[in-house]
């Protein structure tokens, strides 16, 4: 494995592990709202694996990707939350989060080469619709700010244990397409529920 992976991954996973302290604000709000909102996308299956599967893909994709991809992701899904936060509707939220799981579950059992821009701009688009989604569950008692926080570094420690995944995978294409399949499996019974 490269030099670089192991340079993006501990990035990613350094975001993560940052304490509470760093957002230099105390209180109940922020502390509630930071723990939920990092909680959040552990919590469904429709965050968890489109976040571990963009991690797998970078890490497949290597080069550039293992940074680009992951970052575009938690960029535009910031992106998502402010569209969200700001009272603009993305109509079929739900639905494209859905979908997003499905693709990127077909993405890993697939697995055509693809530039690491295009991998970034489809990571992107379905990050819009996960940021949105994830500011919906932004309630009250909760500081924005700080939930928002939380699920970015969730979002960045999920990519960067689906990077060590892709890694620990390797050149194995069948536990690579076991993965997808089962992340385009659980996207569809998503999409039929939607």
């Amino acid at each position: 494995m490269s030099k670089r992976f192991f340079h993006s991954l501990t990035v990613l996973v350094s975001l993560g592990t940052l304490p509470e302290a760093v957002l230099a604000h105390t209180g109940a709000d922020s502390i509630h709202g930071f723990t939920a909102g990092f909680a959040h996308p552990f919590m469904g299956p429709d965050h968890l694996l489109t976040m571990l599967a963009v991690g797998v893909w970078a890490a497949a994709l290597g080069g550039r990707a293992l940074w680009f991809v992951p970052l575009s992701f938690v960029t535009v899904m910031a992106v998502g939350a402010g569209v969200q936060h700001f009272g603009l509707v993305l109509p079929s939220a739900e639905m494209a989060v859905a979908l997003s799981v499905a693709v990127m579950g077909l993405v890993l059992v697939v697995n055509r080469r693809a530039g690491y821009g295009l991998a970034g701009a489809l990571a992107a688009g379905f990050a819009l619709f996960h940021g949105y989604v994830h500011a919906e569950e932004i309630g009250r008692d909760m500081g924005a700010f700080h939930y928002a926080g939380g699920f970015l570094i969730a979002t960045a420690v999920l990519h960067g244990l689906g990077m060590l995944l892709g890694a620990a995978v390797g050149n194995l294409d069948l536990l690579r397409k076991a993965l997808g399949a089962f992340c385009a499996g659980v996207g569809i019974y998503l999409l039929a529920g939607s």
